[in-house]
């Protein structure tokens, strides 16, 4: 777990504040289950035993009264933190600081500090467990699936200000989000590989679960089938997102003999490792195997070669989901839907630069770098 203050300038009091029409408190829960508010607090921290029946009561008198527990809240006369939240699942590559930092700009000289949450560890907290929420902020970002979906329900009953990062809200709930056209961003790549003359295109995918990745191997299945190409079952395999994964999964491919002239990552950290696997097999990289990714991180314009890659705009999408979310928490309506297009990043590792002196004739989402 990593609970991170930025620019916090308000105290902390024990005290409990509610978001919406609301006014439930513990001494409510404990009412309605039939047990005193000290059981109730011991069962929310976890400080005491609570009979197996007696939580069952306590959890139903939650979920009945639409209580949402805290630890520790800013109480306001106003009910207002001056504080936003953004909840992540994770923190463990240089994407998620280019996320904040695009959050951090949308935010800058209106005096709102910003409060992080990443739940590596713990997994998606719920309401149960709710770091942030109504009681220590004015309105949440959610990035994929920082949130699981009835924590989100709930929420959003309450009228509390959301805004989804790189995740559709589910259908019936008009939560605004701001997403990647990661689809046609994949199809742009890998027309870009067949324009190289690569015909064996393999694919490293990312997690299963997550939406980016659902769009980004649909976006190379439908350009494969676009050119005609084969989709060969051997070459497409999930490296999880992950580095060592994907270059676990490259080693693999060419100790088996899997004859390929590229490789598409569904992200930056991804093709790193299939750029390292490559190399310590005594291969080049983009002379043997061309490698392109997803994303355009920091970093990736660094490595040796320089990585072609797909652009996608994360501090763009950090700033419009905090504006977004601004507009909710002022009273204003947002747009439901921000969809933020990509562009391709010719460098040095998809063979392109080397070849072609003239780039002119790319595709219009194409661009030297």
């Amino acid at each position: 777990m990593l609970a991170l203050t930025v620019k916090a300038n308000t105290s902390l009091e024990l005290t409990v504040t509610y978001a919406g029409n609301t006014n439930a408190t513990i001494d409510d829960v404990a009412k309605r289950a039939h047990v005193s508010a000290m059981t109730v607090s011991r069962y929310l921290n976890d400080t005491g035993p609570v009979a197996a029946k007696t939580a069952q009561r306590i959890h139903a008198a939650i979920v009945d009264l639409n209580y949402i527990p805290h630890q520790g809240a800013r109480a306001l006369a106003a009910r207002k933190t001056n504080t936003i939240g953004l909840i992540l699942p994770e923190m463990n590559d240089i994407f998620f600081f280019q996320l904040i930092r695009g959050v951090q700009q949308a935010i800058a000289g209106q005096q709102i500090d910003l409060l992080l949450y990443s739940a590596a560890t713990r997994g998606k907290p719920d309401v149960l467990n709710l770091p942030l929420g109504p009681h220590n902020t004015d309105g949440l970002l959610v990035f994929t699936d920082g949130l699981d979906e009835t924590t989100l329900r709930r929420l959003h009953a309450k009228q509390f200000p959301i805004v989804m990062l790189y995740r559709t809200p589910p259908a019936d709930l008009e939560i605004p989000t701001v997403l990647i056209e990661n689809r046609q961003g994949a199809y742009d790549m890998v027309t870009h590989l067949v324009r190289c003359g690569h015909n064996r295109i393999a694919f490293l995918a990312g997690s299963a679960d997550n939406e980016d990745a659902v769009w980004r191997e649909a976006g190379y299945r439908e350009a494969l089938a676009a050119h005609e190409l084969a989709l060969i079952s051997p070459l497409c395999a999930s490296a999880d997102f992950d580095e060592a994964a994907a270059a676990n999964v490259v080693t693999h491919w060419l100790a088996t003999g899997q004859e390929m002239d590229a490789i598409f990552a569904a992200d930056d950290v991804s093709a790193h490792g299939a750029i390292r696997a490559v190399q310590a097999a005594g291969l080049g990289v983009p002379d043997d195997i061309a490698v392109v990714g997803f994303d355009d991180a920091l970093l990736s314009q660094y490595i040796d070669p320089p990585l072609t890659t797909v652009r996608a705009p994360t501090e763009e999408a950090g700033r419009r989901a905090a504006a977004q979310l601004l507009r909710l928490i002022e009273g204003d309506s947002a747009e439901l839907l921000t969809l933020l297009p990509t562009e391709i990043i010719i460098r040095q590792s998809c063979g392109w630069l080397s070849s072609n002196a003239d780039t002119s004739q790319n595709h219009p989402t194409t661009k030297p770098d």
